[in-house]
């Protein structure tokens, strides 16, 4: 008090309302226990049942047509994917260590990767089947059943290769944020290169913008099981979350930066599962295919009778 000069109290101390003391700062991170973590934590894991949920009813029901029609191990695969999705985002609650820094980002990158690769394989797949039809043309050796899952691999070692270069060069590391509270010292994942996190973000943003203009371009081919609509719904839902993220991101300080990019993954991903697979589960589910396929073949026998008979 009376003082001519003030003394300014230490980044991990906060002066007290008289302002003739300073106070150490509390050290907080996101933690599990807290409401945000609680909540966190319960939809990861209901949403990785649900698509846990929705492989059994696809592995199930694999013999019916709507299942058979768009590669099913290809479905498998992007649903297992979605599943690590919701889970890989409990690697950001909890006391920030050196490992978790480093899973945090790079298992969010190549899971997300996957499961992005896999429905652009899934869409290039339906193209091609109706675009190549002549029996002597080039691109039918595209129609291989390895194809898509080259695709799937060569996307996701393009990231992995990102990945390795990041973790090689600048990896994340944990950071102490002692400006964004004044009470408060924030444990946090610190990229380590802002440019690197953002190019494995531009990349996964250019295998869903391809995606999704490819699935746009085959939204109208002529087949009853044709995935391409739900394909740019999806596309479309994860672009939205992901360009939506990035302002809120660079504004966001301390806990809000990793619930925003937490809520981005659990939300990009429920778009995916919600938009592909929710309404063809909705179909094998309320559907009697078996019939159904019966029906179409009775159909199709009586035709060609009426047609032999009709010749006679």
């Amino acid at each position: 008090m009376d003082a001519e000069q003030c003394k300014k109290c230490p980044e991990d101390e906060f002066p007290n309302e008289q302002r003739d003391r300073c106070l150490p700062k509390i050290v907080t991170f996101l933690d599990v226990n807290e409401p945000w973590g609680t909540a966190v934590t319960a939809v990861a894991i209901l949403l990785s049942l649900l698509s846990a949920l929705v492989l059994w009813v696809f592995v199930k029901f694999q013999d019916t047509p709507i299942v058979q029609a768009n590669n099913r191990n290809l479905s498998y695969l992007l649903l297992t994917s979605l599943s690590s999705c919701f889970l890989c985002s409990l690697l950001f609650l909890g006391r920030p260590t050196p490992a978790s820094c480093l899973l945090q980002q790079t298992v969010f990158a190549v899971v997300f990767t996957v499961a992005v690769s896999s429905i652009l394989a899934k869409t290039i797949i339906v193209v091609l089947a109706f675009r190549v039809t002549g029996p002597g043309s080039r691109m039918r050796m595209f129609l291989h059943p390895r194809v898509p899952y080259c695709v799937v691999l060569i996307c996701s070692g393009i990231q992995g290769l990102f990945c390795a270069i990041w973790l090689g060069t600048h990896p994340p590391f944990p950071e102490a944020d002692t400006r964004s509270e004044s009470r408060h010292i924030i444990l946090t994942c610190n990229e380590g290169s802002a440019f690197a996190f953002y190019c494995v973000l531009g990349y996964m943003g250019f295998l869903a913008l391809g995606s999704f203009t490819i699935a746009f371009l085959a939204r109208n081919l002529p087949d009853a099981f044709n995935e391409a609509k739900f394909i740019t719904f999806s596309m479309l839902v994860f672009c939205s979350v992901w360009v939506s993220f990035l302002p809120t991101y660079q504004s966001s300080k301390g806990k809000s930066v990793m619930i925003m990019e937490i809520f981005s993954i659990l939300a990009s991903s429920a778009g995916l599962l919600g938009c592909i697979f929710i309404p063809k589960c909705l179909v094998i589910l309320l559907t009697s295919w078996e019939n159904n396929t019966k029906q179409n073949k009775n159909q199709r026998s009586s035709r060609s009778k009426n047609s032999s008979s009709f010749k006679i």
